[in-house]
């Protein structure tokens, strides 16, 4: 199989080269960057030189990549709003792409507009685009060509609590969720917040109380609940290049080991989550570079409430890693091919 990275200059972009040059079934065949084109990946990328021989950056053109019968799947690792420029041509040309940004995580437009500031771009894509977390969603996101990747902090956020949900294990009410993302999660950008003296040595919260991703959490716990979901989200930026640590509140209406069961049952057999024995506290230094997601919970008998933790690497389960696992299992290789 032959994929193409739209948009490689990002870390998310960067990451997907690195995973999908070591892939055993995919040939990295095309990546694009306008800012980059015309300079050799090896160059850009030294820490690849040994995995991308001669692949150099190209210039981006949704027709002509549309166009293009080598290519057979497409990584977009581009900002909202820009994505749908390439994702609409692509996948009306009958081409597979996984989508990175936020363009086609919600299902409602309006929804979209009142987070991200404009009219959804191709409202009429949005029912074509499942939303896909590999250990939760339907089989039947497989039979889609336009795939919407999770964000990161969602990622962390609704592994541990979705089972709960659908389970009415936890209250769908009152919930307060807060994560701590290494600066990776701001994209690679110039900007007086994420240079080494202002984030050295010091952590800040950040984007409250409306962060994006908080349209993103509430539309996918409802579904989980059946019910009305709001929750208190507080993200922090954290002085780390890479890693998401998240710990939830959530009002018990079960016992701990009726959550470590559904846990257990659910995520038997899949390869990327990992449940940790009460009392253990995930560390995302044990996350870092792999497409793991470690979970556990403590049951606080003062309050009733369940505070659960969760890790992952923002890059890799955050984003690109999860979007090898989407092609893996679409394409029906092994679930781990090109992943740790």
């Amino acid at each position: 199989m032959k994929a193409a990275v739209i948009g490689a200059s990002g870390y998310s972009g960067e990451e997907l080269v690195r995973l999908l040059s070591r892939h055993p079934q995919v040939e990295l065949a095309a990546v694009t960057s306008r800012s980059l084109a015309g300079q050799s990946v090896a160059d850009v990328m030294p820490a690849l030189r040994h995995a991308v021989g001669e692949l150099k950056f190209t210039a981006s053109d949704p027709a002509e990549l549309a166009a293009n019968t080598e290519l057979d799947v497409f990584f977009l690792a581009l900002p909202h709003g820009v994505a749908t420029e390439f994702a609409k041509p692509l996948y009306e040309a009958g081409k597979t792409v996984i989508d990175l940004s936020a363009d086609f995580r919600l299902n409602n437009p309006a929804t979209y507009e009142s987070y991200y500031g404009h009219p959804h771009p191709a409202p009429e894509l949005l029912k074509a685009a499942p939303y896909v977390i590999p250990e939760l969603a339907d089989p039947a996101w497989k039979a889609s060509n336009l795939i919407a990747c999770p964000g990161c902090y969602p990622t962390s956020i609704q592994i541990p609590l979705i089972p709960l949900l659908r389970a009415g294990l936890i209250a769908p009410s009152g919930i307060v969720i807060n994560s701590y993302s290494g600066v990776s999660g701001a994209g690679r950008k110039v900007a007086e917040d994420f240079i080494y003296c202002e984030r050295n040595e010091s952590m800040k919260g950040y984007g409250m109380p409306r962060h994006r991703h908080l349209s993103e959490i509430e539309e996918q716990l409802e579904k989980a609940a059946f019910a009305d979901v709001i929750v208190q989200f507080n993200p922090h930026l954290a002085p780390v290049t890479r890693g998401i640590a998240t710990t939830i509140v959530a009002k018990a209406k079960s016992s701990l080991e009726t959550v470590y069961s559904t846990w257990n049952k659910i995520y038997e057999g899949k390869p990327f989550v990992s449940v940790l024995p009460s009392g253990s506290f995930p560390d995302t230094k044990h996350v870092t570079g792999t497409n793991r997601v470690d979970i556990a919970a403590v049951y606080d008998s003062r309050t009733d409430n369940f505070v659960i933790t969760s890790v992952i690497d923002n890059l890799v389960k955050g984003a690109s890693g999860q979007a090898v696992q989407i092609l893996n299992l679409k394409a029906g290789f092994p679930e781990t091919a090109g992943l740790v």
